[in-house]
């Protein structure tokens, strides 16, 4: 079997890049006051001595203190060394004294890394720091905490059987999203203007859907920490965010520029595209079926929209077969959770059962088992062909344009960790179809919060490029953001 881990699949031990100097560029003022300060206008404040750091951390802690019993996002405080480090000062670069919260899948020295499983609720405080969190917080950043995931980031929800739900802050009888769920909870809420993610098949770009932000996955090999070009390398790190100025901030200040980096920098992206775009509208998910009426209004309605902006939109079909990807793609996903339980059970030194692992966990362990020979290097072989055909898709066009997630935010339960494993493996298939393809491919794709269902919940679109076009990406997204704006819009339950 291939040798790799889902540790692997998160990050990979690398040196940190430098901070570009592009990163220090002051980025314009969005088009719409939004009704809480993004990490851009927080830093000014603190640059300014409006605020002080020491008041701006001490007020996120607030925040998160308020908000914890309601919607649980936070799983590990750092309250105490974040006040510390903002009463000691010289914090530098673009986000200098922001708070930030770290995904409770990467390490930050001093607190445990968990991962949302019962079985790594005694681990003991990392000693180091992952490389894209310590390129991150050279930024600037101060951390207050470790924000929620599901158990080891396997599914689209943040419901941790070891920790309990995290809540939506637009209804919080739904579903965050995962596995950056804690995160796009804090930061929808307004706990802090931006916070860490992470992304191995949607993990920033669901929750971002879910909660009303703008989530970005960078082409893998762009940032910091991220050195695996291979397909198996899935996951890259960056964040959840309220505007593109702040994504776009953040990308160039943890850009990679060391000479093995697969691609040049692009530094700080500042301006809205002016080209009219070929972009195909993909509707069908990965099982073929359409999505559910209020995902398909905010994808028509965003047709129309790109329409109006000069681009030239046409339907498009997926460039492979999307259900043997998506089969393919659960088989990689499954094998990482089998070496996860395989760890996990020589630490206890016995099978690990529902005691320390989620169901769900266990049952893609078992699908490992029982699979034939070879079938996670055949599955591992199709996807490479998946990554080719990927690539060939932008021969026609420039941005391929779909849902999310084939449903709005669906009640908490529905895709948890302890639905049985046939179940689930089916409603998973249908409703997260869109995300995996883009990790595969190592490509660049956002969620952008263009539509609201009738009762109020985010509805996100994606939008994906090839491989290396996160700049074009980020200039659409500016673009979006002008023509139709989503800062002023405030969740019931939120800091402000």
């Amino acid at each position: 079997m291939t040798n790799f881990t889902r540790r692997g699949l998160m990050a990979a031990s690398a040196a940190v890049a430098a901070i570009p100097a592009a990163a220090e560029a002051k980025p314009k003022t969005p088009p719409v006051a939004p009704w809480t300060p993004d990490a851009t206008t927080l830093a000014a404040m603190i640059r300014n001595r409006e605020i002080s750091t020491v008041e701006a951390v001490e007020a996120a802690i607030r925040r998160a203190e308020t908000l914890q019993p309601t919607l649980n996002f936070i799983v590990n405080s750092d309250f105490d060394r974040a006040l510390d480090a903002a009463k000691k000062g010289g914090q530098t670069g673009p986000f200098a004294g922001v708070p930030y919260l770290v995904k409770d899948l990467d390490d930050w020295a001093g607190l445990p890394t968990r991962s949302g499983s019962q079985g790594n609720m005694l681990n003991p405080p990392a000693k180091t720091t992952d490389p894209y969190v310590q390129a991150a917080v050279n930024s600037g950043f101060i951390v207050i905490g470790k924000s929620a995931s599901p158990e080891f980031g396997y599914l689209p929800t943040t419901e941790p059987l070891a920790l309990g739900p995290t809540r939506n802050p637009w209804n919080v009888g739904h579903s965050t999203g995962g596995s950056s769920g804690g995160a796009a909870a804090a930061v929808a809420a307004g706990v802090v203007p931006l916070a860490h993610a992470s992304d191995g098949g949607g993990s920033i770009r669901i929750p971002a859907a879910n909660c009303g932000l703008f989530g970005f996955k960078p082409s893998r090999g762009r940032l910091a920490g991220n050195l695996g070009l291979k397909v198996v390398d899935l996951s890259v790190n960056h964040a959840e965010t309220h505007s593109v100025r702040d994504s776009a901030a953040l990308f160039a200040a943890t850009e990679r520029a060391d000479s093995n980096a697969p691609y040049r920098p692009i530094g700080f992206v500042s301006k809205a595209t002016r080209k009219k775009l070929r972009i195909g509208v993909l509707t069908t998910g990965g099982t073929g079926r359409r999505p559910d009426a209020e995902v398909q209004a905010g994808l028509d309605s965003t047709v129309k929209l790109l329409q109006s902006l000069g681009h030239r939109v046409s339907e498009t079909q997926w460039p492979l077969d999307s259900a043997r990807f998506g089969q393919d793609f659960l088989t990689l996903w499954s094998a990482g959770a089998a070496m996860d339980v395989a760890a996990m059970s020589k630490a206890l030194g016995r099978a690990a059962d529902t005691r320390m692992a989620e169901p769900f966990s266990l049952g893609m362990a078992e699908l490992i088992a029982k699979a034939p020979e070879g079938a996670v290097e055949a599955a591992i072989g199709r996807l490479a062909e998946a990554s080719a055909a990927y690539d060939g898709w932008f021969a026609q066009y420039d941005v391929i344009v779909s849902p999310v997630l084939a449903k709005p935010p669906v009640p908490l339960g529905y895709v948890s960790g302890d639905v049985p494993f046939a179940v689930l493996s089916e409603r998973l298939t249908d409703y997260v179809g869109y995300t995996p393809l883009q990790n595969v491919a190592g490509a660049p794709a956002m969620s952008v919060p263009l539509h609201w269902t009738a009762d109020g919940l985010p509805v996100g679109i994606q939008f994906a490029a090839k491989a290396g076009a996160d700049g074009l990406l980020f200039q659409l997204a500016y673009q979006l953001e002008a023509a139709q704006p989503w800062a002023g819009r405030k969740p019931p339950v939120s800091a402000g």
